[in-house]
């Protein structure tokens, strides 16, 4: 039978270190990668190329834009001179003042054309300058998504770029340790050094996710750790919450270890459900002495085959109450 036992130690979880500044490096144009200079890894800094691409059709664009601001300026100068002209000749009377008026909307007109290339010309480098992908931040290459070659779009990843510091630990709370977790008073990252005990870290603060998954229905709780912390984004740690209420809202339900079936990445136990075992997944915590934590998948009081080799045979049933 389960057991539901009240624990003055709190709740430990298992969480995952993550880099508070991580960037995922994305190219802004199209067009075939021409170098890629980096590898997971490498230490970057920030401005530094990361991979270029290949600019032959931003390179027209600009020899295009610049034409057009050559042209504007001869047309503006044409159009300075014709006004100069007609305005000298308004002054002696031998034109009229529409005339003067004509000549300084074409003037006006010229100038504006020419602002107009000019600003195409400050758009055909900055498409340009989108060939070059560069570094955000100081750091380092923690994956990547493409070499040179491929066909790089506007928005796909290139690659993710972190920060060493800071970092934080994330550990997913069940909904129904939730309560419990609020209320506890300290929290510990629990860090396995291969030493008889795990090395303990006090993060510096704490920070509930406003928000629950909808499948796993767990939400996040993120914890800011000390620069002094020697770990690595994607390090796995446990996460303990001490402290918590004793009410029996946050009873542990424990089974024993022997009960408990693993198959690769599931955790499951065989439940008694009328005359037969059920094999039911269910998402394990703390083990101790006295048994396996269950965080969720069963309730109090239901029966788990403490065989299960023997549970899961077609004829195997539950004992007789």
């Amino acid at each position: 039978m389960v057991q539901s036992n009240v624990s003055s130690g709190g709740y430990t979880l298992d969480g995952v270190i993550q880099a508070v500044k991580q960037s995922t490096v994305a190219a802004q144009t199209t067009g075939r990668i021409a170098s890629f200079t980096v590898k997971a890894g490498d230490k970057v800094r920030a401005g530094q190329v990361l991979a270029t691409i290949d600019d032959r059709e931003a390179q027209v664009g600009m020899q295009h834009a610049q034409a057009q601001v050559n042209q504007a300026d001869a047309e503006l100068r044409n159009a300075q001179a014709q006004m100069e002209r007609t305005r000298s000749l308004q002054t002696q009377g031998f034109v009229s003042k529409a005339a003067l008026d004509t000549a300084d909307a074409q003037y006006q007109s010229a100038k504006a054309q020419r602002e107009q290339a000019a600003a195409s010309t400050r758009q055909s480098a900055l498409a340009q300058g989108y060939t070059r992908v560069t570094a955000p931040l100081d750091g380092w290459v923690l994956q990547t998504f493409a070499q040179a070659g491929d066909l790089a779009v506007p928005g796909a990843p290139l690659l993710v770029v972190y920060a060493p510091q800071p970092l934080r630990a994330v550990v997913q709370v069940p909904a129904s340790r939730s309560q419990a977790v609020r209320q506890s008073t300290q929290t510990a990252v629990l860090v396995d050094t291969g030493a008889d005990a795990p090395q303990s870290i006090n993060p510096l603060n704490r920070l509930e996710v406003p928000s629950s998954d909808p499948v796993s229905q767990t939400t996040e709780w993120r914890m800011d750790l000390p620069a002094t912390a020697a770990l690595l984004p994607g390090q796995q740690v446990r996460v303990r919450f001490i402290g918590a209420d004793k009410t029996p809202a946050s009873a542990r339900l424990l089974v024993p270890a022997a009960a408990v079936v693993r198959r690769g990445e599931l955790s499951a136990v065989y439940v008694a459900s009328g005359k037969a075992f059920i094999l039911r997944a269910v998402r394990l915590g703390r083990a101790s002495a006295e048994g396996v934590e269950v965080l969720a998948g069963l309730r109090a009081g239901e029966v788990v085959a403490t065989d299960p080799l023997r549970a899961a045979q077609s004829d195997a049933a539950p004992a007789a109450k």
